[in-house]
């Protein structure tokens, strides 16, 4: 259920962000599809259905407050829009869901959203012919349900290295990607 409501979320909001942006760039476009429906933004609507309070799990998830947890918030709302899709077909289904993401269309710049940290960083030093950054783990703590990673990120060329933590690895990498630019920009 949750391979099918992804494939109908992406396909909703791709619909919806061409519609809004008609002269839009494919990039443009795919970084905003991105951006909402990314599991951090799936897991934020199902807050606000109270789709946890729906969730039937095992005693270990639901002591570890799976509940509340991003990453099956996202799958139980990816599922309960393939259900809809299921039983009341596509236009129903489209007409639901696409309500639940209209504050984030909303909140979109008009045909641009920026690119993340990470590629940022990446296309300024291959546009230079630098190595890639490298990411490192250096801490996870935390009980599972708020895990905090620490991570470093480092290049060779320039010579820059950043800390940064947050709740999932993609946000500290993303986190530390930011202020290593920041550095970059800082130096030049």
């Amino acid at each position: 259920m949750e391979f099918l409501g992804d494939a109908l979320v992406n396909l909703i909001i791709a619909e919806a962000l061409h519609a809004r942006w008609p002269k839009a760039d494919e990039g443009a476009l795919t970084r905003a599809r991105a951006s909402l429906v990314r599991e951090s933004a799936l897991a934020e609507i199902a807050r606000r259905l109270k789709l946890g309070e729906f969730l039937e799990l095992g005693p270990g998830e639901m002591k570890s407050g799976g509940q509340r947890r991003d990453s099956i918030l996202a799958d139980a709302l990816e599922a309960l829009v393939a259900a809809i899709h299921l039983d009341a077909g596509y236009e129903n289904c489209r007409s639901k869901v696409l309500p639940w993401f209209e504050p984030m269309l909303d909140e979109l710049p008009v045909g641009k959203v920026e690119k993340d940290a990470k590629t940022r960083l990446q296309e300024w030093l291959q546009a230079r012919q630098f190595s890639r950054p490298e990411y490192t783990l250096l801490e996870s703590c935390g009980e599972e349900h708020a895990r905090i990673f620490r991570v470093r990120c480092q290049t060779e060329m320039p010579p820059q290295s950043a800390e940064a933590e947050a709740g999932s690895l993609r946000a500290a990498e993303q986190a530390c990607a930011a202020l290593v630019l920041a550095q970059i920009e800082v130096a030049r």
